[in-house]
């Protein structure tokens, strides 16, 4: 098993809320950056979802988008902090204007950027990389009852499918035999267990787009 809030602490940033947009994509990408890049470097930053949202013109804003695309807009652009870059778009619902200069409380635009965008199916090499840099962003299938989890190991067993979603995995662990991931999510700290919610491994394609990318020295 495996935590990686136990292991780096407030490195590991908190539960965030995407609000009332499709921008899980972003908030799983930049949320798993701003972590790597605390444990790779030692910066306890939190990086900004909504310039992804307002910029990454090779996803949909709030209607969705792709794992591997976010992180490359962060590998070619960067991202910028979320005190610079605001997150708007939770109660606008509006993809918002794509900035190059500070529009929040910190006036410097510093892009942090990421190496190259990796994706695994290989449960092996996603908790390698969580083990030795930090959080990966994850993506599985929701169902129905997915909306009613509150505790335990959540595996699918009713309802019909609802779409897909991106999240942050942050660890793993066994329990009565059954291997779960650890995940973070973005509904808000009074969604689930606190934010967080436990899944099997396996369960609605959880394994199949670790997404990640290396923070650059």
């Amino acid at each position: 098993s495996f935590d990686a809030r136990e292991q780096w602490g407030e490195l590991i940033h908190p539960v965030r809320d995407q609000g009332r947009c499709g921008s899980c994509w972003a908030f799983g990408a930049t949320e798993a950056f701003s972590d790597r890049e605390g444990v790779q470097n030692n910066l306890n930053l939190v990086l900004s979802p909504q310039q992804l949202v307002s910029c990454d013109n090779r996803n949909y804003g709030c209607n969705g988008g792709y794992l591997n695309k976010a992180w490359d807009f962060m590998h070619e652009n960067g991202v910028v902090t979320d005190e610079c870059y605001p997150y708007t778009s939770g109660t606008t619902q509006k993809d918002g204007e794509c900035y190059d200069h500070c529009v929040g409380n910190d006036p410097t635009w510093d892009p942090h950027f990421t190496g190259s965008t990796y994706t695994t199916t290989s449960v092996s090499k996603t908790e390698q990389t969580i083990f030795q840099n930090g959080p990966v962003e994850a993506a599985f299938t929701v169902y129905e009852d997915f909306m009613n989890y509150k505790s335990g190991i959540y595996q699918h067993t009713s309802g019909r499918m609802l779409g897909g979603h991106a999240i942050k995995c942050i660890g793993w662990g066994v329990e009565n035999g059954v291997e779960y991931w650890i995940m973070q999510n973005s509904w808000t700290p009074q969604w689930g267990d606190n934010g967080y919610f436990k899944i099997m491994k396996g369960d609605c394609g959880i394994n199949n787009q670790m997404t990640f990318a290396d923070a650059k020295n």
